[in-house]
């Protein structure tokens, strides 16, 4: 029975294009469609209902780790139609689980609408290239269309390390390993001093949860090796203080002159209804320069979004930017534009100023140094 339901909520899930499955005693399953929830008209779960529905897609060890911590992670394929990540875990006493659906077709760096930037920081011979945001912001996609690029593009040797696989990657030009915590090597640290010795060109590490890992990754980006990460940060400012912070204060000059030198871009995203259904990605992206790394150096992180609002050459440009941009071009709305913002009375300033530019007939020129920049001022 509950093998037959699964398979019809997988289905469905496949077809409707929800991001993610929930599963809990007292309601019906519940999709999330393009960022929002929605009910199922089937019954109302009870708790052997959820109950079986664990037991017909949960391996053994995660329903032992199930019962003894009360929670367990996993992925497995649905067929050839999509793979599935899987959160198993306890409340009020019985079982819950949320499935986050991972496309199997893996889209471009273009079709994701990541900037030029990105792509060739791949080619570069080391470093770190982090990729940030809140849960749910497409993190894995974009590391997986990264790793697919290079794997296509390039003769190296990947490894990944990920709580759980996530995207099955195939070797194309590259040879690539994929290794998962629990079940190929113990914990991410562990995993990433041991990839070192095997010959990797590029180690994606999935999450940068705790010191151990950041430093592992850190030193594996300073070796010679490209290292993609991710961290729950909402900016690319916030991003480099994170990183220095879970350092005890003794550690954390030392930390700023290692950060300095591996660094090469931290791209921190979040994901945006669009007016005509679906989602699109606005992307704030830091690329390390030389000025950018005497900033962290010299502990003035606070001046690292004039960096980016300055180096639009270079390829970097502050997530409210791109929301502008998003909301001019008529892709959002502005009030999607202002929920994500990071300083949402700037951007209403400046839509303001924008609207008032247009009604007058201000030549593009001008409205270009508005998009541009909002006001300078305000970000120093």
């Amino acid at each position: 029975m509950a093998t037959i339901l699964i398979d019809k909520l997988l289905h469905a899930c496949v077809k409707q294009g929800a991001s993610d499955i929930h599963i809990t005693v007292g309601q019906p399953p519940v999709f999330r469609l393009h960022g929002r929830l929605r009910r199922l008209d089937t019954k109302v779960l009870e708790p052997e209902d959820t109950v079986s529905l664990m037991k017909s897609i949960t391996p053994e060890r995660c329903q032992r780790e199930l019962q003894e911590v009360g929670t367990s992670d996993f992925g497995f394929a649905f067929g050839d139609l999509a793979r599935f990540r899987v959160s198993v875990f306890k409340q009020r006493g019985n079982v819950a689980m949320v499935l986050r659906q991972i496309p199997n077709k893996m889209l471009k760096p273009e079709e994701l609408g990541l900037p030029d930037v990105c792509v060739r920081m791949c080619s570069r011979p080391r470093g770190l290239f982090l990729v940030t945001g809140p849960t749910g912001s497409g993190k894995s996609t974009t590391l997986a269309s990264l790793i697919n690029y290079i794997n296509e593009n390039m003769d190296h040797h990947i490894i990944t390390i990920e709580d759980p696989i996530e995207f099955y990657h195939y070797h194309k030009k590259s040879t690539i390993n994929q290794r998962e915590i629990g079940v190929d090597v113990p914990n991410f640290a562990e995993a990433i001093r041991r990839a070192l010795r095997q010959d990797p060109d590029v180690i994606l590490v999935g999450e940068m949860r705790d010191l151990e890992t950041i430093e592992a990754a850190i030193t594996a980006a300073e070796t010679g090796h490209i290292v993609f990460g991710t961290l729950h940060t909402n900016s690319a400012q916030g991003t480099v203080n994170r990183i220095i912070d879970a350092f005890p204060g003794n550690l954390q000059e030392q930390i700023r002159v290692q950060l300095a030198s591996s660094l090469i871009c931290v791209v921190a995203q979040t994901l945006v209804p669009r007016i005509q259904g679906g989602r699109v990605a606005a992307y704030e992206v830091l690329v390390v320069t030389p000025a950018v790394a005497n900033l962290i150096r010299e502990n003035k992180t606070f001046r690292i979004n004039s960096a980016i609002q300055t180096g639009a050459k270079y390829g970097m440009q502050l997530l409210d930017d791109h929301l502008f941009r998003l909301w001019r071009d008529e892709i959002i709305t502005l009030e999607d534009a202002l929920a994500k913002a990071h300083r949402p009375d700037d951007l209403a300033k400046r839509v303001v100023q924008y609207k008032r530019m247009v009604a007058e007939g201000i030549s593009a020129e001008e409205e270009a140094a508005v998009t541009a920049h909002g006001e300078d001022a305000e970000h120093e």
